[in-house]
């Protein structure tokens, strides 16, 4: 929700927005992390370990003599700890008590334990408060409570508790605040991003403030306690359901009721206990020696089959684990291994992480899957960044996109405690390892910190410092993701460091002028295309217009130094051409450009300002990646993979190819594609009429682009999205509905309508023939391709593109049943063969066609 208010001159306005919580459908929950103080009131207990040390120190008990120094972290007499939570509103307990762990203290006074509670934030009362206890075993059944505190959820001004909080548990009153309660405020406010960064004054005053936390801990008399609560991205104020809201209303009489487990999130402690005993060290060398027999190498075999995302069952990863040695001679049971660890568990981690080293090398598309959502252990994602340092420049250009939506990954766990890689560390420390968020953490709801550094991050921009094609796009892509709201101060680090970067190179300075050039152009394009779609003007005099600020020397686009074009960085132009500018009869009337190059040849290009070309992007780029697929091969399709570079969220440049849509060719050929090849393409000894080299052109298009836009599930096709050169290249544009999205009904498996094969000669030519046959080998190739294809759309899924933000996670899903990955080669082939048949005798979407020629015509 956002408002604006007036400011003090009562002609200002601030704009400022929140959320209520009635509309956070989320559970309430919290994290305990650590105790702290030195609390000389509670039990003797815990007096007569000399807290002060032991916490200052991190909590080991350490005895010396005058030869000896031990210290010891199995003693049974260190107080064993847990606290109690309890949800509460009007004095009334909205849960039963909840509780962490029972911890022992022998090396640190913390839990970093996240608690959810059986109530959601929507369902708060104003005056909903947490009561937080202290407690402390004795003996087996006596326990004793050490301290209490409660904190309300809503502050006095109605807004929702955030971020870390620290909460005294002793019950003495003191008029002297510790100097360290405002320090922590301010802290709080300085990690949450709220204090600006100024990194030589950051580092003085966080050496200064540490300091003054260790003299506060000695000198206090109290006990406190640091929780976390989730954040949010805007702030979070009280609302509540109106009585008549449909949401509240309850059956009259219901016929179950509902209980809610406090321990339905948790593990199953036997399952654990079985998990731990069968991968720890003492199985280690047994298992290197294990072999498989012909049943269970059937199962292994079966699961690595699985498709990349798909879960695995406990048997299965038990399995898998138990068999690790023996796979780790085979790259694509890696991605299968990682899934099966538990990765909180530190032995376990660190016997994973030391595999990693030994297995068989991994290829591309399997160390773009362990970049995913799912892969959050540092140790793994390092290793994934290890192996793309493999690839070539050209191969990560192709794969950029989605490397650049990887980097968010890491940033949006930064926020998750780090316990096993503490643990992992202390049995070997030399190991990192970083562990998965908790299942009740809920950590799409927090905010990336900026202070993390994102190894994936730190290599592409290494590798775009070297080569400046990479470099462009590098840039822009990542000047897309600062308009995200989650992640854009993330991206804008990123944009900062690279930018940065650069100053230490030789050409970096020329880099770096060449950003500031082409955002220049860009800026200057998305203002006058706004103006133009704001003018209440006829159409030829919105050119006029366009072509008047383009010859305009004083806004220096008719000529400028050499630029490298942001949309491909291989052509240099040097200026636009005015006298042929012009503006397409469209909604969001998108400019058409002719850039100048050095020697006087001309680029047209498109650009739209207000529409998110970020979706026609990445179909584009999908689209360049199987053509490299099908060319390695040695099926080349003549597919026509025009650039596209969305410069911002809702603006960017396309290339334009000189074309006719086939809707125009069908009008100006009497109905006949065959009649148009044949006046662009005459040659009397060539097939019907046209030249063999063009005719050869259109069926092997046509053939690509069938299996494509299936594939990706391309809707909305009608004779005016499908262009046609004068060559014979056939090709397909405006991605506005894709993953089976369509906003016809009953449309086909694919576009292609009857006037496409009788320019093929029929369903009974040569022809056509050759074109099933592309068809069929082109959908076996990529098959085959199916894993790196699956993986680019799962690290897209929080990319916010359209289409894949309706369902994100169903997104895989879709391509992944195109792709019929159940059916063996042959049954693949004669499934394919039924969909050709079935487009082309598709009566409804000739109807369809129809009434979109008159819609058109009208329109006009």
């Amino acid at each position: 929700m956002s408002y604006n208010t007036p400011g003090a001159t009562g002609e200002q306005f601030v704009d400022f927005s929140f959320c209520e919580s009635k509309d956070i459908n989320e559970f309430v929950s919290m994290r305990i992390d650590c105790l702290w103080g030195k609390g000389e009131r509670r039990p003797s207990i815990l007096a007569r370990y000399n807290l002060e040390d032991r916490l200052r120190l991190g909590g080991l008990h350490i005895s010396t003599d005058e030869n000896t120094t031990s210290i010891d972290a199995e003693d049974e007499s260190m107080p064993l700890l847990f606290v109690t939570v309890q949800l509460e509103s009007s004095e009334i307990p909205m849960s039963l008590p909840l509780q962490t762990k029972y911890h022992r203290m022998t090396d640190k006074y913390e839990w970093f334990e996240w608690i959810r509670f059986p109530a959601k934030y929507s369902e708060l009362a104003l005056d909903a408060r947490i009561l937080v206890v202290l407690w402390e075993m004795e003996g087996l059944w006596k326990v004793n409570q050490l301290g209490a505190c409660e904190v309300r959820l809503f502050q006095p001004d109605s807004e929702l508790v955030q971020g870390r909080r620290r909460l005294c548990l002793s019950t003495t009153e003191t008029d002297n605040p510790l100097v360290f309660d405002r320090l922590f405020e301010a802290q709080r406010r300085f990690m949450d991003g709220d204090i600006q960064n100024v990194d030589w004054l950051d580092s003085l005053a966080m050496e200064r403030i540490a300091g003054i936390e260790a003299k506060e801990r000695i000198q206090t008399d109290d006990l406190y306690i640091h929780v976390t609560f989730p954040k949010f991205d805007f702030p979070v104020v009280f609302g509540e359901h109106k009585l008549d809201d449909p949401l509240v209303l309850q059956p009259e009489n219901p016929k179950y009721c509902l209980v809610f487990d406090p321990e339905m999130h948790r593990d199953n402690t036997a399952e654990a206990k079985h998990r731990r005993l069968l991968r720890g060290y003492q199985s280690g060398s047994l298992d290197r020696e294990l072999k498989p027999n012909a049943a269970i190498r059937d199962q292994l075999n079966n699961i690595l089959r699985y498709s990349p995302g798909q879960a695995l069952t406990d048997n299965e990863k038990n399995l898998v684990w138990k068999f690790r040695f023996y796979l780790s001679s085979n790259k694509r049971a890696l991605t299968k291994f990682v899934r099966c660890v538990d990765w909180n568990d530190p032995t376990e981690a660190k016997q994973a992480t030391e595999l990693l080293s030994e297995w068989a090398e991994i290829s591309i598309d399997d160390a773009l899957e362990l970049l995913g959502t799912d892969f959050t252990t540092q140790s793994v994602r390092s290793y994934a960044v290890s192996q793309l340092r493999k690839a070539k420049d050209d191969e990560l250009v192709l794969y950029l996109l989605q490397l650049v939506q990887a980097i968010k990954f890491e940033y949006l766990s930064s926020n998750v405690v780090q316990s096993a890689e503490t643990a992992a560390a202390s049995i070997n420390p030399n190991t990192s390892v970083t562990t998965s968020p908790p299942s009740n953490a809920a950590p799409m709801a927090t905010q990336p910190s900026g202070a993390v550094e994102s190894g994936l991050a730190a290599f592409l921009i290494e590798r775009a410092l070297k080569n400046k094609t990479l470099g462009n796009f590098f840039y822009w892509y990542l000047m897309v993701e600062c308009d995200d709201r989650k992640t854009g101060k993330a991206y804008g680090k990123v944009v900062f460091q690279y930018v940065s970067a650069l100053s230490d190179t030789d050409e970096g300075a020329e880099v770096q002028s060449m950003f500031e050039r082409q955002s220049k152009l860009v800026s200057d394009l998305a203002r006058i295309s706004t103006e133009i779609q704001t003018l209440k003007e006829p159409r030829p005099r919105k050119i006029e217009l366009l072509r008047t600020f383009l010859a305009d020397p004083r806004n220096n686009l008719v000529s400028f130094p050499p630029l490298a074009l942001p949309l491909d960085p291989s052509v240099k132009v040097v200026g636009i051409q005015a006298d042929k500018a012009s503006v397409f009869k469209s909604t969001m009337m998108p400019l058409f450009l002719h850039f100048v190059r050095p020697n006087g040849d001309l680029y047209p290009v498109i650009f739209k300002a207000g529409d998110d070309m970020r979706q026609d992007q990445l179909v584009i780029q999908i689209i360049t990646l199987m053509d490299r697929l099908l060319r390695k091969e040695n099926l080349d399709l003549r597919l026509t993979p025009y650039h596209v570079l969305a410069t911002r969220v809702d603006q960017g440049f396309s290339q334009f190819i000189a074309s006719q849509s086939l809707a125009a060719i069908l009008a100006e050929n009497n109905n006949s594609i065959l009649a148009y090849l044949r006046r662009t393409s005459p040659d009397p000894e060539g097939t019907y009429g046209v030249a063999a080299d063009v005719m050869e052109t259109y069926v092997k298009s046509c053939a690509g682009y069938c299996v494509i836009t299936y594939l990706l599930g391309v809707g909305d096709r009608h004779l005016d999205n499908l262009l046609l050169t004068p060559q014979g290249h056939l090709f397909h544009v405006d991605y506005g509905y894709i993953l089976g999205r369509d906003p016809k009904p009953f449309p086909p498996p694919m576009k292609l309508c009857k006037e496409m094969v009788e320019a093929m000669g029929g369903m009974d030519s040569l022809m056509y023939q050759r074109f099933r046959s592309h068809c069929f080998v082109a959908f076996s190739i990529l098959r085959k391709s199916s894993n790196l294809i699956l993986n680019l759309f799962s690290l897209m899924v929080h990319s916010n593109i359209p289409d894949i933000a309706i369902a994100p996670d169903q997104a895989v899903a879709m391509v992944q049943d195109k792709f019929r990955l159940d059916l063996s080669e042959e049954e693949a082939m004669r499934y394919f063969q039924t969909l050709i048949n079935d487009s082309v005798r598709a009566l409804f979407p000739q109807v369809i066609e129809t009434i979109h020629k008159w819609a058109m015509y009208w329109r006009n």
